[in-house]
């Protein structure tokens, strides 16, 4: 099976496109794109920069991938993107390219919804879900199973941690602990991202486990570093607590989005 390549699409030279691929009508592929088996490509889309798009992903009509980065240092270095496979890219969806060591990376069967934007240099896991104009700023990094609702959008250096759900029209300037809800304009943590943890067949009693050790965490009063191995030493076996602890160890660039103090108005 060969490509198929409409002939009104522009396709420069030094473009590799693999066999079973589509290209639509009035798509333009740069030189340095590559598109591997099964990749469909709708009318009207634009793909540049050094872009190498998964085995199976489709990405519908008036998408942008691969331009360059929208930040002022940006010098017209080489831009890098790189999806991975399965994924849904949906109409006027923009994920920039990245000039830095990583460039910008999508995971495999994620799933951007309408003019979502993803900018340069953000690292995004797999099974990710962006709704309809969801934002990530530069340098944004999106774990695995991660849902960001529509008309979001997440600061640049913000870490979204895995599974963690985003309300539709929340602004985030904090990271986001694994498996966490934050909802509102400069969101406050809400509690765990319970319809998500019983959706993937988490067990309840794991659940439970779960609920006590945020409870814990975001207690009032001590040092957040002792309560963290205080949770640390009580379930040292849970697998999902210990991806909190550790996202929350890790260190951060903008701060730990957390819960809105009991005694505030």
């Amino acid at each position: 099976m060969t490509a198929q390549i409409h002939p009104t699409a522009i396709v420069e030279p030094g473009a590799r496109i693999d066999d079973g691929a589509l290209v639509g009508p009035y798509c333009c592929v740069g030189g340095e794109v590559e598109l591997d088996a099964g990749v469909v490509l709708h009318s009207h889309v634009a793909i540049a920069g050094r872009t190498r798009i998964g085995a199976g992903t489709t990405v519908h009509s008036f998408a942008s991938l691969g331009q360059p980065p929208q930040h002022r240092a940006y010098r017209g270095e080489p831009a890098t993107l790189v999806l991975g496979a399965g994924n849904v890219i949906r109409e006027y969806v923009t994920i920039n390219g990245g000039s830095g060591a990583h460039g910008t990376r999508i995971g495999d069967s994620c799933f951007l919804m309408t003019a979502s934007h993803v900018a340069h240099d953000c690292q995004v896991g797999n099974l990710v879900v962006m709704a309809n104009q969801a934002t990530l700023g530069g340098h944004v990094t999106i774990e695995d199973n991660a849902i960001i609702g529509g008309l979001s959008a997440i600061h640049q250096f913000v870490r979204i941690g895995e599974q963690a759900m985003i309300g539709g029209m929340s602004g985030i300037a904090e990271d986001v602990i694994p498996f966490g809800m934050a909802v509102g304009n400069r969101s406050r943590l809400m509690g765990l991202n319970l319809v998500g943890l019983k959706r993937s067949g988490v067990p309840r009693p794991e659940i439970h486990a779960m609920r006590a050790a945020y409870r814990h965490l975001f207690a009032e009063g001590g040092a957040l570093s002792e309560r963290l191995d205080e949770v640390a030493g009580l379930y040292r076996d849970n697998d999902r607590i210990m991806k909190i602890v550790d996202f929350m160890r890790a260190g951060s660039k903008r701060g730990l989005c957390r819960p809105k103090p009991a005694h505030a108005g």
